[in-house]
């Protein structure tokens, strides 16, 4: 696998897997447990990268200034591609304003 490398405030999509009885509107790959009770889904998150630490990970940060350290070899993580940038630009407004 490539690793890739971040500078910060590069933009990014962390593709998280929730678990609850009712999924959100934003809500994708939804599957229903096998009882019928909960569903599976994942959720897209979109985040700023803060900084790269030489180990192999970097801290991305939330809207609301959360911060997540996550290895590069995540397969959940990816950088934002340039139609997210158009589809998405409100959720991106907090992120792409520091640019």
């Amino acid at each position: 696998m490539v690793r890739r490398t971040y500078n910060p405030g590069d933009p990014v999509v962390y593709q998280v897997t929730k678990h609850s009885n009712h999924p959100g509107v934003r809500a994708k790959s939804i599957t229903p447990a096998t009882q019928g009770d909960q569903y599976s889904y994942t959720v897209k998150k979109f985040w700023r990268i803060v900084e790269q630490t030489p180990d192999g990970k970097v801290v991305a940060e939330t809207r609301r200034g959360k911060q997540h350290v996550i290895s590069l070899d995540d397969p959940c993580l990816r950088p934002v591609t340039w139609w997210e940038r158009i589809v998405y630009r409100t959720r991106l407004a907090n992120l792409l304003d520091d640019e």
